[in-house]
C-alpha cells in the first residue's frame, strides 16, 4: 500500500473528507497473539481487519436533486444522507479497502464507510 504524505502546520484541521469517506487513526497492535507468541511485522501487515479511531468523516451520500415545478430556479444546495460513524468512534474495519496517508508525520487510513464492520461509541 502506498503512503501519501501531506504536511504543513495544522494540516489535519484543513483536511475535508469527501462523500462517504472516513479518516481513521489506526491503533498500534502489540504484535502478540493470545497465547503469547510475538508476530513479525510482515505477518502483522497482512492482517485483514484493523481497529482505530475515527478522526474525520465526509458529509455522507449525496441525494439526487428533485425536479421542482419551476425547473428554471437554481437549486445549488446539495443534500446528503449522513454517515453512521461519528468522530471519536472506535472502528473495526477492513484494511484492504484503505488508503494509507501521512499527515503531519502521523499515519492515517482513508476508507469508505462500507468497509467499517463495527463501531464502539462511548457517549450512548
Amino acid at each position: 500500500m502506498m503512503i501519501t504524505t501531506i504536511g504543513g502546520i495544522n494540516t489535519l484541521d484543513k483536511v475535508i473528507m469527501m462523500g462517504d469517506r472516513v479518516l481513521i487513526r489506526p491503533q498500534e497492535s502489540n504484535g502478540v497473539t493470545r497465547s503469547g507468541l510475538f508476530l513479525p511485522p510482515t505477518v502483522q501487515e497482512k492482517e485483514e481487519i484493523l481497529k482505530g479511531y475515527v478522526i474525520k468523516t465526509g458529509p455522507g451520500f449525496p441525494i439526487p436533486a428533485v425536479q421542482e415545478d419551476e425547473p428554471w430556479k437554481d437549486s445549488d444546495q446539495v443534500r446528503y444522507i449522513p454517515l453512521q460513524v461519528k468522530e471519536g468512534d472506535q472502528a473495526l474495519f477492513l484494511k484492504r479497502n484503505g488508503i494509507e496517508v501521512e499527515v503531519d508525520h502521523e499515519k492515517y487510513i482513508i476508507i469508505p464507510q462500507s468497509s467499517i464492520l463495527m463501531i464502539v461509541r462511548e457517549d450512548w
